[in-house]
């Protein structure tokens, strides 16, 4: 595929996907500043850390190795597409906090691991549904049938699909709130788990 065709594929494809990651939040973009101002980010770098600028010049020849799909998209993009990208990245991070802090709540409450899991996964599912109110027929027509096609449900796989493949709920859970490390490192981002204690008093 040549670089025009992989970055016109990139511009319609890459806010797709990480705005799926980012639609529990507002659909406004966080500045960088306004991002680490948040009080979970004040305890030994937890959340999401700027670790480098968004590279301004994009590889221009040879082939992307990496084997995320969305790293490759992401190098084909011009400057100002990488920034509006890790903007989202920094939302989808946001999102992540706040399904660790439910889960944090949930434990301190003495739920059971599945309900924790469960409620986790749906948490996750009303995110890609409410971000799906704001794009295109032809992006969500194009999301479903993907995950229609993989899971036999358009949002994507639920609770017990993923309870077979990881084996316990801990896991489902865990699998829940994971970020791709290959992704944020693309943007200069990386996101580090915060403890229990910090989430409940930020």
């Amino acid at each position: 595929m040549s670089l025009t065709s992989l970055r016109s594929l990139a511009r319609r494809v890459v806010p797709t996907l990480l705005a799926a990651q980012a639609a529990f939040l507002p659909l406004q973009p966080a500045s960088a500043a306004e991002h680490m101002a948040h009080p979970c980010r004040s305890f030994a770098g937890c959340g999401s850390v700027i670790i480098a600028p968004v590279s301004q010049t994009p590889p221009d020849h040879g082939d992307c190795t990496s084997p995320e799909p969305v790293v490759c998209l992401i190098r084909s993009e011009t400057p100002e597409e990488r920034e509006v990208a890790r903007n989202q990245r920094m939302q989808y991070h946001q999102l992540l906090e706040d399904m660790e802090r439910k889960e944090c709540a949930m434990r301190a409450d003495g739920r059971s691991e599945e309900d924790i899991a469960r409620t986790l996964g749906q948490m996750r599912n009303e995110a890609k549904d409410i971000v799906r109110a704001g794009m295109t027929p032809e992006q969500v027509a194009e999301l479903e049938e993907r995950n229609q096609k993989k899971y036999g449900n358009p949002l994507g796989p639920t609770a017990d699909q993923l309870y077979l493949k990881y084996g316990s709920w801990e896991k489902v859970a865990e699998a829940a709130t994971r970020s791709s490390a290959a992704v944020d490192h693309e943007l200069g981002l990386e996101f580090r788990h915060c403890p229990c204690e910090v989430l409940q008093e930020a």
